[in-house]
């Protein structure tokens, strides 16, 4: 009762509630999806999710605005949440309990994965005023790399290493959320920012129309080095014209965002919530471009992070994914 408790308050509570008194009926399942800042790509990725599983009518949920992959995965461990969107790296940390300081020693092995929805690219934005060619140039330079615990943080730290830096190497390293980094660069008090996100994020989209900006590649022996080190990053090359003067394609590295939800939810609760937001790719492909251009059923069930939950199953086997 008293998980059911929880959910219900969040429910209601939530940043995006999009259900009505109705749903209230006595016996509906509810759930609620962590998402991330309203500036990014988790939030009306998650919010689109949320109302298919509405429409469907088996399945009330809304989604929260949150502080991202690193706050999900913890509130999901205490009930706060039944699902998020997450970085399939910060997943999987959770998951075996290392990583990141807010995991190690405490995995969360009830963590199941419903699927992999699109890359999120790591995005290294520079002042095209601050001389930032590479990552290299970082070195001395006033640099956002996110949140203190993000995912964002730990994806800046390990780009960083394989181009031979460290945090201690910044002339200042801010941490802060991406609002406040997109603040800090248009007042010229931040020379670059790391954000790992979906390409066309409204965040990235409001920097390169107030500033000039460039996007610093990652790519050659580095990317290299960092892939055989980290496995979950895949290589990803960012399209030129994603964003104002951005005029060439770039090379970079992604992680992969993932929806996932926790062994405590029925099989028939992600059944019924993966027919209402999955069954029609074309209509889930529609919710956000990340989806459109890369989400299918094949790359669904691929660098999975956890287990897959048996509701998912279900329903894959049931499109004609072969899953395990």
């Amino acid at each position: 009762m008293k998980k059911s408790k929880q959910v219900m308050t969040a429910a209601v509570l939530g940043t995006a509630a999009l259900f009505t008194g109705a749903a209230l009926a006595q016996g509906t399942t509810f759930l609620t999806i962590g998402s991330g800042s309203t500036t990014g790509v988790y939030f009306p990725v998650a919010t689109g999710m949320a109302k298919m599983m509405n429409d469907g009518g088996s399945i009330r949920a809304n989604a929260r605005s949150t502080g991202g992959s690193v706050f999900n995965m913890n509130a999901m461990a205490t009930g706060e949440l039944n699902a998020a969107v997450a970085q399939n790296d910060v997943v999987y940390y959770a998951y075996s309990g290392t990583g990141l300081d807010a995991f190690k020693g405490k995995a969360n092995k009830k963590i199941r994965t419903m699927a992999v929805l699109y890359p999120e690219v790591l995005h290294v934005l520079a002042r095209k005023d601050s001389g930032i060619n590479s990552i290299a140039d970082l070195k001395g330079k006033k640099v956002v790399i996110g949140d203190l615990g993000s995912g964002t943080e730990q994806t800046a730290a390990q780009v960083m290493e394989a181009y031979g830096l460290k945090f201690d190497d910044l002339g200042q390293a801010l941490r802060v959320s991406p609002s406040q980094g997109i603040s800090l660069m248009q007042d010229k008090r931040a020379d670059a920012l790391f954000y790992t996100v979906g390409v066309g994020a409204s965040a990235i989209a409001q920097i390169a129309q107030t500033v000039d900006v460039k996007l610093v590649p990652v790519g050659g022996n580095q990317a290299a080095s960092l892939i055989k080190k980290y496995p979950f990053y895949v290589r990803y090359n960012i399209p030129a014209k994603s964003y104002r003067g951005i005029d060439g394609t770039v090379p970079g590295v992604a992680v992969q965002a993932t929806l996932v939800t926790t062994s405590d939810e029925s099989e028939d609760t992600i059944y019924k919530a993966m027919k209402a937001a999955f069954g029609d790719e074309k209509a889930l492909k529609a919710i956000h471009p990340a989806l459109g251009t890369n989400f299918s059923y094949a790359k669904a069930v691929a660098g999975l992070p956890a287990p897959l939950h048996p509701g998912a199953v279900k329903f894959f086997k049931e499109m004609g994914v072969k899953v395990k």
